[in-house]
């Protein structure tokens, strides 16, 4: 086994320990968390790792992944939403695929998952929503301080729940009652196959320069610049929300980047927040940068 121990903000004492089978384990002040997502209650971190270029790149889920991570940290009663979310789409799924649905209680079964549903699918909605609008300035920022040009960016919550709701519905009731409705037009077509198609689990995040998707079109460089300024928003959004700077760990994204962005990276990690990165090769950085750096060799 191993472990790991940190002190946090000199109050909190945590400790990880980690076996080569099961399950790890994480302390508080020596009491065992029940589930290891409370461990975002103590401390908060933003990760930039080269995969990070499938958030723009790749398939809608990455870019679920990318918010419902922003949102947690945020508000860390989410990730029992996204959980209970989750729980019930397999359970749903499950349903279908029985021959429960055939006998005379389907209907309730059904009514009561679309109304469970619509509740939880709702508070997702709202609190993915309320991150990408709080998130955009820090990206416009930091998208014009890496690429030093004039582009205009754009950050669009593609989402079924949105379709249905004009943007002025912001009460839960209200969005979910439509989400109920529209679960129920689909029903007939879930019935044959088994899967729900609409909820947040469907959703994905378009990011745009001038007006065209960055995934379609933009150019690797673009797409890198456009992945870092989204990670260096992200710091400073849990910065200025928590009052506390989260903990920055940047593994190995230098050789993902030109000179210009190393150089534009490392000159603005590091100021507010503790910083971790991780490197093959040191040539890479300037010896300013490594000066006041501390050193750990493996």
């Amino acid at each position: 086994m191993a472990v790991v121990i940190g002190q946090i903000d000199f109050k909190d004492d945590i400790k990880l320990n980690l076996f080569r089978k099961g399950p790890k384990r994480i302390y508080v002040n020596e009491s065992i968390l029940k589930r290891q997502s409370e461990i975002k209650n103590y401390i908060r971190s933003v990760c930039f790792c080269s995969n990070d270029i499938d958030i723009v790149r790749s398939e809608p889920s990455f870019r679920r992944i990318w918010i419902d991570k922003i949102v947690s940290q945020l508000e860390p009663v989410y990730l029992d939403l996204i959980s209970r979310f989750n729980r019930l789409l397999k359970q749903r799924s499950h349903f279908w695929r029985s021959e429960g649905y055939l006998n005379n209680q389907s209907t309730d079964i059904i009514e009561s998952f679309d109304i469970q549903m619509s509740i939880i699918s709702s508070r997702i909605f709202r609190r993915r929503r309320r991150a990408l609008l709080k998130i955009k300035p820090y990206v416009e920022y930091w998208h014009n301080h890496l690429s030093k040009s004039k582009e205009q960016i754009g950050i669009n919550y593609l989402s079924g729940i949105q379709n249905i709701i004009t943007e002025e519905e912001e009460e839960e009731e209200v969005i979910s009652k439509k989400i109920i409705e529209q679960l129920l037009n689909q029903r007939s077509i879930e019935a044959l196959t088994g899967k729900c198609n609409f909820g947040p689990h469907r959703d994905d995040i378009e990011f745009l320069i001038n007006n065209f998707s960055i995934r379609k079109y933009g150019s690797s460089g673009q797409q890198r610049t456009f992945i870092l300024a989204l990670k260096m928003a992200e710091l400073d959004l849990l910065t200025k929300t928590l009052n506390v700077p989260p903990i920055l760990i940047l593994d190995d994204v230098l050789a993902e980047l030109d000179m210009t962005r190393q150089n534009l990276l490392l000159n603005s990690v590091g100021k507010e927040s503790q910083c971790f990165i991780s490197a093959t090769h040191l040539n890479k950085f300037n010896q300013s940068f490594l000066g006041p750096s501390q050193m750990i060799y493996l």
